[in-house]
């Protein structure tokens, strides 16, 4: 079984063991969280598509860590302007451990 969630603004494809890693989250490690903004959950007999949530469906996950990711190079330029923009990002991430999907059925 699988289900698609959202999270951050974006949608990720999780299934039970899994791991994702989402925008930061307050939580401490080792918190266990309940994400039920499921919008998509796949069984063996087909898929549950929500309008826009299933409803009676949750995500059991456990915070096991927070970071950052890799550093994105941002580099404006203008030629023969003299214009030149170096900045650098690094996103900070929660990763999540799936435990389960938790259905209402």
């Amino acid at each position: 079984m699988y289900a698609v969630i959202e999270e951050g603004g974006k949608q990720y494809r999780v299934s039970e063991g899994g791991k994702i890693r989402v925008e930061k989250r307050p939580e401490d490690i080792g918190t266990v969280v309940t994400l039920d903004r499921v919008i998509l959950v796949g069984k063996d007999d087909g898929a549950v598509v929500g309008t826009p949530y299933v409803e009676g469906v949750s995500v059991s996950a456990k915070v096991t860590d927070h970071g950052k990711e890799d550093k994105v190079i941002v580099f404006k330029y203008r030629r023969k302007k003299n214009y030149r923009r170096f900045r650098g990002h690094r996103q900070q991430y929660t990763e999540l451990a799936v435990e389960s999907i938790l259905s209402g059925d």
